[in-house]
């Protein structure tokens, strides 16, 4: 190669390098204005339901029986004698710091009692996904690579159970059959009062919290209470995720590749799980992120019934004393689950798709 030729390749090279890192800022600025957008929308959307629900933040702090005094006073001391702007800009730069007041419930600020709460929620939520991903994802290859058959149609009763029954109502009969009548799951609640106070709380996450301890004792009394209200979580995301991803196979399987895969005499399980699968690993990235998200935000009911100290409780009960402190934060909180377990679902999808980098 002559010394222009190698010229030209070097400068050729720094060419393609320079675009691609080009692309991938404007991506990245993209997705940033992208994200601060919703997170102002967000932000918006939580502020103006708090002014405009039929509840008043003084008589919430001060009682019915205020004195127009002290009504006046406590108007002042929150802000809302301000014009409404000025009320935003504040809410603004509070919720971007985290600080979303008081909660009437507690005396206690409500970030402080999110971050107690959560922890409970995210153990919970997590080894409800970690069975409904283990169930769903078999099942549906399952019901997709035997359709029409009596496989298929069992698979898609249950998704429909799953589906239809009430999480209040699963959870009441989980409790009165596999607790009360069969002894098999332990009782309400997260632990045991007996051990509340022994367990050295690190991540606080009960389950590994007491293997680090080397408690296991404490192991399987935790174990033994979150395993049914789990079970019901999981029970309503395998049937999504079984669902989606019989959809996903029965589209895979009507490609001409697997037609011609069968053709040279590939075996059964190679086609399903070796050409069929690993080009629905990107759309089920999506389904499990999605379903993980309503998970954590959506367990008021099983929490409510299992007795279950969390996050989802935690809303109810605010909700339940117009506590609008609490409830704003932990709508705002939900609103950011989201939108954080999205932008992780697109940088899964440029790991397991090359054509999306």
């Amino acid at each position: 190669m002559s010394a222009g030729d190698l010229a030209n390749s070097v400068s050729s090279n720094r060419s393609a390098s320079s675009m691609r890192w080009g692309r991938a800022a404007r991506e990245f600025l993209k997705t940033a204005a992208s994200v601060s957008v919703t997170i102002l929308g967000l932000l918006a959307l939580t502020f103006f339901i708090g002014r405009l629900l039929p509840l008043d933040p003084v008589l919430a702090i001060l009682g019915d029986d205020a004195s127009q005094e002290a009504y006046e006073r406590m108007v002042i001391k929150l802000g809302l004698d301000k014009p409404m702007w000025e009320q935003f800009i504040t809410y603004l730069w509070n919720s971007l710091h985290f600080d979303f007041g008081m909660s009437l419930t507690s005396g206690k600020p409500v970030t402080e009692d999110i971050l107690r709460v959560f922890p409970a929620t995210l153990e919970l939520a997590t080894v409800a996904m970690i069975l409904g991903t283990g169930l769903g994802i078999p099942l549906g290859v399952l019901a997709a690579a035997n359709r029409d058959t009596w496989i298929d149609q069992v698979v898609r009763v249950i998704s429909l159970i799953g589906y239809s029954a009430p999480i209040f109502w699963l959870g009441l009969l989980g409790l009165v059959v596999f607790y009360a009548g069969l002894g098999w799951v332990g009782a309400p609640g997260r632990i045991d009062i007996v051990y509340q106070y022994d367990l050295e709380t690190r991540t606080g996450l009960y389950l590994i919290d007491s293997l680090l301890a080397g408690r296991l004792d404490i192991f399987a009394d935790v174990f033994g209470r979150i395993v049914m209200p789990a079970a019901i979580l999981a029970y309503g995301a395998m049937a999504y995720i079984s669902r989606m991803t019989r959809s996903f196979m029965l589209e895979q399987l009507s490609q001409e590749y697997i037609i011609a895969a069968q053709a040279k005499g590939a075996s059964r399980l190679s086609v399903v799980w070796g050409h069929a699968f690993p080009n629905i690993a990107v759309q089920l990235v999506t389904v499990v992120a999605l379903s993980y998200a309503f998970l954590l935000e959506g367990a008021v009911l099983t929490e409510t019934v299992f007795a279950w100290p969390g996050f989802g409780r935690y809303l109810t009960t605010a909700l339940l004393r117009a506590d609008m402190n609490a409830v704003l934060g932990c709508t705002l909180i939900v609103g950011l689950i989201f939108i954080t377990l999205n932008l992780l679902s697109d940088v899964f999808y440029r790991i397991f798709d090359p054509r999306t980098r």
